[in-house]
């Protein structure tokens, strides 16, 4: 029961999200949610998607998942230019 209640927290907090939100925070909630889950039962859910949601993108950035937009729109230089 208690997993039931935590799961529908976690949807109600994900669903009532601000319109700004990316898809890319509510599938890091899930998954924080989800490891969290498995890990900690209802409490572990609730907190790992709250991380999952706040955190998900600086925690792919710093494990080189993610590039951050700098890097995508960089200049590009020609190597025989350099030499």
């Amino acid at each position: 029961m208690k997993t039931v209640i935590a799961m529908t927290t976690v949807a109600a907090a994900l669903a009532f999200a601000p319109a700004t939100a990316s898809a890319d925070n509510l599938g890091n909630g899930a998954m924080g949610a989800l490891a969290g889950g498995l890990v900690l039962g209802p409490v572990g859910l609730v907190a790992g998607g709250v991380i999952g949601y706040t955190q998900g993108n600086n925690i792919a950035r710093g494990m080189g998942l993610k590039r951050s937009r700098s890097h995508r729109h960089g200049r590009h230089h020609d190597r025989r230019a350099a030499r």
